[in-house]
């Protein structure tokens, strides 16, 4: 298996699509039954190869991660060749930007000396997909880059106004 199984939950609401699968497998409904009563190890395998190919298209078509933790966010725009970072950080520890006071006050001082911004760009490594699953399994979540294009923008007309 290349990525994780899917939960119990995503298996259910992706039941329509599973049953799809199976059936480009020629195992019908019956004899699913009768796998799954009689061969477990190979009803296993057959949601493992399904949860690989979900794991795939969905990686393959993630554009943004985000990765929030109460001092530090990150974000993540999964480019074709490489993957580009904005990070922004806050010295202050008892701000928790997780939280909407926390984040309010964030906006509210972005030029704050406690505040950091840093990027970075790295290329995939020969598993494109494995590196973006890699910052799902730490905890980044698939977004539609809100906020990295926010922050992008913000970067950018910064450069303008310092004439970079």
């Amino acid at each position: 298996m290349k990525y994780r199984r899917l939960t119990k939950e995503q298996l259910e609401e992706l039941h329509p699509e599973f049953i799809n699968f199976l059936a480009t497998q020629t195992i019908t409904a019956a004899e699913w039954d009768d796998i799954k009563a009689n061969k477990p190890e190979v009803a296993e395998q057959e949601i493992d190869v399904f949860s690989d190919l979900v794991w795939e298209g969905v990686l393959t078509k993630a554009k943004y991660l985000e990765h929030i933790s109460p001092q530090t966010m990150n974000l993540f725009h999964l480019q074709e060749k490489e993957i580009s970072l904005i990070s922004v950080m806050v010295g202050d520890e008892l701000i928790d930007i997780t939280t909407k006071e926390g984040y309010a006050w964030l906006q509210k001082n972005l030029m704050d000396d406690t505040v950091k911004l840093f990027t970075a760009v790295k290329k995939y490594s020969d598993d494109p997909n494995g590196d973006k699953f890699k910052l799902i399994e730490q905890g980044a979540i698939i977004t539609k880059g809100d906020l990295f294009n926010y922050f992008d923008d913000l970067m950018e007309l910064g450069k303008e106004k310092n004439g970079f």
